[in-house]
């Protein structure tokens, strides 16, 4: 992996570091009045019924921090509801989420978004005045020399051409940036499979600039499964071991292969931490997230993992593999994820 280490670690960290410390924010609104003002597409395949939020100056998702095409704000199977926001309220001033009074999530613009959302590592950044560009949001500027932080805001400067197509069981989002040396094309599809109850998300990204394309992006899978997560298992194929940020004993067990929740998590409680035990083929990206009764989803991706977190709060549960990108100029990369879901 070619990717700028000091960068990529950057991110990494920051990922699995500890919530930044944030008043309660003055002033809030609804995320009810958020989902009425963006637009969405509906796609079903007769199975699961999904919700998408296209990217734009009304998108239902307006941050830098994750790409913006195909935010999941529902995706339904016989009734049941998998996504949807986790977050109860938005406030500008957030940076990640906070608390008011009421006891109520409010979430800053750049962590304000739902569903199997993912988030590039920029290119071109540096602790210094300038421009960079993160994949499915644009060109941004760096106003300071202050290092990359994904929760913090910044100025778009061009978000590209996007382009939408949608059809009953599938949306195609285009997104072709030129910002000099760094250009390319990103497609990203969200398709329902046929007769079945499947979410597969494919992308292809296109380098059509004169240097190389160097990243790695991770999916945050935003699930919303069981409230308090009580009795979620998460699975791997791999015998896992937790790398750092060893949750408590009495909320987390590790056997073998398998995560499982002990108990509900609290009130502001947030566990954030890595594993291991993965290896260097895709045969790895395969995740079982299971409830008491055994519905749940299970993730199944077609590239290597090079990194994996597990993050939760009381209302949402979170698996986040990473995958490196790695694309030369003239040169593309196509790579896909599969979610299939299951009721009881």
């Amino acid at each position: 992996m070619r990717l700028n280490l000091a960068l990529a670690g950057a991110l990494l960290a920051s990922v699995a570091a500890a919530q930044p410390v944030q008043p309660v924010p003055s002033v809030s609104a609804p995320v009810s009045e958020l989902l009425a003002s963006s637009p969405n597409i509906t796609i079903s395949n007769g199975q699961i019924t999904a919700r998408i939020a296209p990217p734009g100056a009304t998108a239902f998702y307006r941050g830098t921090r994750f790409d913006q095409a195909g935010v999941v704000t529902s995706l339904k199977l016989n009734g049941r509801e998998f996504y949807g926001p986790w977050f109860d309220r938005t406030a500008p001033e957030v940076f990640d989420y906070a608390y008011d009074e009421n006891r109520a999530i409010v979430a800053g613009p750049d962590s304000a978004i739902s569903g199997p959302v993912e988030e590039f590592a920029p290119l071109d950044f540096a602790p210094r005045p300038g421009l960079f560009v993160k994949i499915g949001v644009g060109i941004l500027r760096q106003p300071d020399t202050q290092p990359y932080d994904h929760y913090r805001h910044y100025e778009v400067v061009d978000t590209g051409k996007w382009t939408v197509k949608n059809n009953k069981d599938n949306v195609l989002f285009t997104q072709v940036l030129k910002n000099g040396e760094k250009t390319y094309v990103y497609e990203k599809t969200l398709r329902l499979a046929l007769g079945s109850p499947r979410l597969i998300i494919e992308h292809r990204l296109k380098n059509t600039g004169r240097k190389p394309i160097n990243t790695i992006v991770y999916d945050h899978n935003f699930l919303r499964l069981t409230p308090g997560n009580a009795g979620t298992t998460v699975t791997f194929p791999f015998r896992l071991t937790i790398a750092t940020n060893a949750p408590q004993s009495d909320l987390i067990r590790t056997e073998g292969h398998t995560i499982t929740y002990l108990r509900p998590m609290k009130f502001k409680e947030r566990i954030s931490f890595l594993v291991t035990g993965f290896g260097t083929t895709a045969t790895d990206y395969d995740i079982a997230i299971r409830d008491t009764a055994g519905g749940g989803v299970t993730i199944k991706g077609d590239q290597p993992i090079t990194r994996l977190n597990i993050f939760s709060i009381d209302k949402v549960q979170s698996v986040e593999p990473y995958i490196a990108i790695d694309i030369a100029p003239g040169e593309k990369k196509q790579w896909s994820f599969t979610y299939s879901f299951k009721t009881l």
